[in-house]
């Protein structure tokens, strides 16, 4: 792979989404890369990136969750932003632009602006969002069944862990998801 133009971010070389965009385009015409929202809530998103072969095949997946307002940019645009954020971490998985790091320029720079944001006050710290309790049969159960059903092809080895990132999974559930495979 020819060395894609970087950004340097407090000393170290990051691609930007938009190189690996680009690369994955011109490289692997055959290939797709679709986002899904695996949750949307008035406070934030989480969306899923996969890279997909021409024979449906799913090579590679990104995860990126983004909070409404926890950015000047995050106000208006967070859901835009977070399936740019997915689709950098799909294609860093997918090897594009990982000379330095699979995090990609624009989600250090995010990452950034949320660090220098002031401290939450004791007060809020309380009410920060708890991972969802996911239970069968409730509106989630769903969700997750049908994400399982897309993205059979990772197997629950992969999926349970990106599915821990949003939900709090019970071992009953756990055992019901292991029935699927």
């Amino acid at each position: 792979m020819g060395k894609l133009k970087t950004v340097n971010i407090k000393g170290k070389e990051y691609v930007e989404v938009n190189e690996r965009l680009i690369y994955f385009r011109k490289t692997y015409p055959k290939f797709s890369l679709t986002s899904e929202v695996l949750e949307k809530t008035d406070k934030s998103i989480l969306i899923l990136a996969s890279i997909i072969n021409e024979d449906g095949r799913v090579i590679a997946t990104g995860m990126a969750e983004e909070e409404k307002g926890s950015t000047f940019i995050n106000k208006t645009s967070y859901v835009e932003n977070c399936e740019t954020s997915a689709w950098g971490r799909a294609l860093g998985n997918f090897g594009i632009g990982i000379d330095t790091s699979v995090a990609s320029a624009n989600e250090v720079e995010n990452a950034i602006a949320n660090q220098s944001k002031p401290s939450p006050k004791k007060s809020t710290i309380k009410t920060q969002q708890k991972k969802i309790v996911l239970d069968i049969g409730d509106e989630n159960w769903y969700n997750v069944l049908s994400y399982i059903a897309k993205n059979k092809a990772l197997g629950l080895a992969k999926i349970i862990p990106q599915l821990e990132t949003k939900y709090s999974i019970k071992a009953s559930v756990k055992k019901e998801l292991a029935k699927l495979s």
